[in-house]
């Protein structure tokens, strides 16, 4: 009898400190930046073929000639990427360079998502296994980073690019400029 009171004493205390531990992160204010261990990192080294015709592959060389650029993580298949098109013609529009690396994509579907939702890029470097993806950061797509004219990652956006993103990557891009 005393055992069963003590156990059941046991399960009770173990709830409890469950349901504390649970409303504790709950009640935290949700944390809207990510803060990469990689900004102010130069970008890893690579080099990857053309993931379509229509443009030249990408390398970390490419992004180290002196002029800032964004770098776009997406693929086809991303429906958060499809929707942040708009805004990536607007920043290309407001003078953004952008280049991109597209993730675990085969050519014909790039090329379909392209002509689909538009073109922003200078260049698309095929990631077939997510190598430079991962050596990035990047845990998804789309992801969108501000590169220094010397190749140092200097901001990242985490998730499609809203409205409200454009002027803050803009701004990011004319410091990363000097």
């Amino acid at each position: 009898m005393i055992r069963l009171r003590w156990s059941l004493w046991l399960v009770v205390a173990l709830a409890l400190a469950i349901f504390v531990l649970f409303f504790v992160q709950l009640s935290r204010p949700k944390e809207e930046f990510v803060r990469s261990a990689l900004i102010g990192q130069p970008l890893p080294a690579f080099a990857l073929e053309p993931a379509a015709e229509s443009r030249p592959g990408l390398s970390s060389a490419d992004l180290a000639d002196g002029q800032p650029r964004l770098l776009n993580v997406f693929a086809s298949w991303c429906v958060p990427c499809a929707a942040e098109a708009p805004q990536l013609a607007a920043l290309e529009q407001q003078g953004a360079q952008i280049v991109a690396v597209a993730i675990r994509d085969r050519p014909e579907d790039v090329a379909a998502f392209l002509e689909a939702f538009g073109n922003p890029f200078t260049r698309i470097g095929a990631d077939p296994i997510s190598e430079v993806q991962l050596a990035l950061g990047s845990s998804g797509v789309p992801e969108t980073f501000v590169i220094d004219g010397q190749g140092i990652i200097r901001y990242q956006h985490i998730g499609d690019i809203a409205d409200r993103d454009v002027p803050v990557l803009l701004e990011q891009l004319r410091e990363a400029g000097g």
